[in-house]
């Protein structure tokens, strides 16, 4: 049986921008959450995640941009846990149509200079390309070995693992964390 999405708001609990896009889609066994569910959703994600500023416009596709891009991303990431290859096209893809424009600004406040990006237009895979550039550089750095899957049951989260001991196992302690430990509790209580 298909998992049916059902519209949720954003979970932002994985500690990297990548992760947390792969993360709009989440849930337990067939019960999904699919925090995409028109073009205006994805720009509202976008806004929580800082990437546009409210009031941005949702172009025409995006979320038909999003959907692809977000499965491709999964795809990446759980490929390069198992050290496998896969497909990168729509990544690639997003990556040269959505590259921005850099250039060097004088900020008066700070009185130095910063290079600035800008998108080069309003379309899907310029809003979209920070979220890429996120990942490759998550698959490409040298913490990707503490990205992890949570450990409850049927939980589909990802999440970086920046922990000092690096010892985290569950998407959220407040969830899936605090479902694990009671139904720890209760199973050593009716022993």
């Amino acid at each position: 049986m298909d998992p049916t999405p059902i519209s949720s708001p954003p979970l932002f609990l994985a500690d990297n921008l990548a992760l947390d896009f792969i993360n709009s889609e989440y849930g337990t066994g067939d019960e999904r959450h699919d925090c995409f569910d028109d073009d205006r959703s994805v720009i509202d994600w976008l806004v929580k995640a800082g990437l546009v500023s409210k009031g941005t416009e949702a172009p025409a596709g995006l979320l038909a941009e999003a959907h692809p891009f977000r499965d491709a991303a999964r795809a990446v990431v759980h490929a390069a846990m198992n050290s496998v290859a896969v497909d990168l096209g729509v990544i690639n893809r997003i990556l040269k149509e959505g590259h921005p424009l850099t250039r060097l600004q004088w900020d008066e406040e700070t009185r130095q200079y910063h290079a600035g990006t800008h998108p080069v237009s309003n379309s899907p895979a310029s809003l979209l390309w920070p979220v890429a550039d996120a990942l490759v550089k998550l698959v490409t750095g040298n913490k990707f070995e503490f990205v992890r899957q949570c450990e409850a049951h049927n939980c589909i989260l990802l999440f970086h693992d920046l922990s000092k001991s690096h010892r985290r196992r569950w998407c959220s302690m407040a969830t899936c964390g605090n479902r694990i430990k009671v139904a720890a509790f209760r199973n050593r209580k009716h022993s």
